[in-house]
């Protein structure tokens, strides 16, 4: 199509940001891996006023349109708090979405990188929505079923569009399968050896191992504020969240959250390491499947049936946890997941272990000492401006 035919606008209208948010269903009308997301949530994330991302750092929005359509969305995303703390002039994009045209995805990330670069970045990374603590990485191996809960997902022609643009590679962040139906019901059935062994660490240590508990969950989110942030500290394009940013995905996540799933490791009282997996609430979601035009009211009744009547949730994913430094090569991280593996077979058939760094060598060990393997690959893309 002709150039003169095809706009990038910024969003600036209720009723463009609306259109914005909509859009995607057009890109995965045909395709039965999307799992769409609630649109409420969707108002609320580019909310400046109800997300925290935005009281600290500054996202705008684009759509390409053609004949006043839109073919595409991105956000441009200046990450404050990464810049002070990565110490790199690194901007973002985005909620990237795009139908397959070529000067649509090229329009739209020079727009987002010109916008990155009037705030003095020199460089432009993603996708990332809005940091790499939410999600981030495009699929780029691994089509073969839906995404699990706050994983991304992305048609297979995103990848050709992206590198098309003169992006390149900056980082693998890789989604690891763990068959726990291999060890049936019966947490007996974890290795013995493998028990053998934690029991010994945890022995050698002086810590403890529990389960965290529901009734303080504000407690807990306390105790996890403490390790999340220092266990994450120095691995690649970690940015500290806030304690506004924790609230917030507590506030999330406790209505989904599995208590038999989670465990925190703790020395003198002290917590050390935790581990809070998530049950994959997408495979309820997607049974669901939110769309505009249909109340949400009754798109959460069919979730809830699909998910607490027909239990269709057998899936869980290790979303987040970790062990301070100084308690780091002890064996605390194996103890926590062996005690999760021990509770996870006793409800769930397998188990997603992402997203996992592919420069984080040592967590690729634990992974593989447990049978796990990488069955997916999400890639975080970088252009020098």
């Amino acid at each position: 199509m002709p150039n003169k035919q095809l706009r990038v606008e910024q969003v600036q209208t209720p009723d463009e940001k609306m259109e914005f948010i909509r859009f995607p269903w057009q890109v995965y009308r045909h395709d039965p891996n999307w799992v769409p997301p609630l649109i409420s949530e969707r108002v609320e994330f580019l909310d400046r006023e109800r997300h925290p991302f935005h009281w600290h750092s500054d996202v705008e929005y684009f759509v390409a349109r053609r004949g006043g359509q839109v073919v595409g969305t991105i956000a441009a995303i200046h990450n404050k708090r990464h810049v002070e703390f990565q110490g790199e002039k690194v901007g973002f994009f985005g909620l990237f979405e795009v139908l397959q045209d070529r000067e649509a995805a090229r329009a739209l990330l020079e727009t987002a990188g010109e916008w990155v670069a009037e705030r003095g970045m020199t460089s432009l990374r993603g996708p990332a929505s809005y940091s790499q603590n939410e999600e981030a990485g495009l699929l780029v191996d691994g089509w073969d079923g839906t995404p699990v809960v706050m994983m991304t997902y992305n048609p297979r022609y995103y990848v050709d569009l992206i590198e098309g643009a003169g992006f390149e590679k900056a980082m693998d962040l890789l989604a690891y399968d763990l068959d726990l139906r291999a060890l049936g019901r019966r947490a007996e059935n974890v290795p013995p050896k493998l028990r053998r062994v934690a029991n010994k660490i945890q022995e050698r240590g002086g810590f403890t191992v529990r389960q965290m508990e529901m009734r303080h969950f504000d407690e807990e989110v306390a105790r996890f504020k403490s390790i999340y942030n220092s266990a994450w500290a120095r691995n690649w394009g970690f940015v500290p969240l806030t304690e506004d940013e924790i609230d917030h995905l507590a506030k999330g996540m406790k209505q989904i959250l599995d208590p038999s799933l989670l465990w925190v490791a703790e020395k003198d009282g002290k917590p050390i390491g935790a581990m809070v997996p998530l049950p994959d609430v997408n495979q309820a979601l997607v049974r669901a499947y939110p769309r505009p035009g249909v109340p949400e009211w009754w798109t959460l009744l069919k979730f809830l049936w699909h998910w607490k009547v027909r239990r269709r949730v057998t899936t869980m994913r290790g979303f987040a946890g970790g062990v301070i430094p100084e308690y780091r090569a002890r064996g605390v991280d194996a103890v926590l997941m062996l005690r999760l593996a021990e509770a996870a077979v006793r409800r769930y058939d397998r188990c997603e272990i992402s997203w996992v760094l592919e420069s984080n060598l040592k967590m690729r060990q634990v992974c593989d000492m447990f049978g796990a393997k990488v069955y997916r690959t999400y890639r975080m893309y970088e252009k020098s401006l």
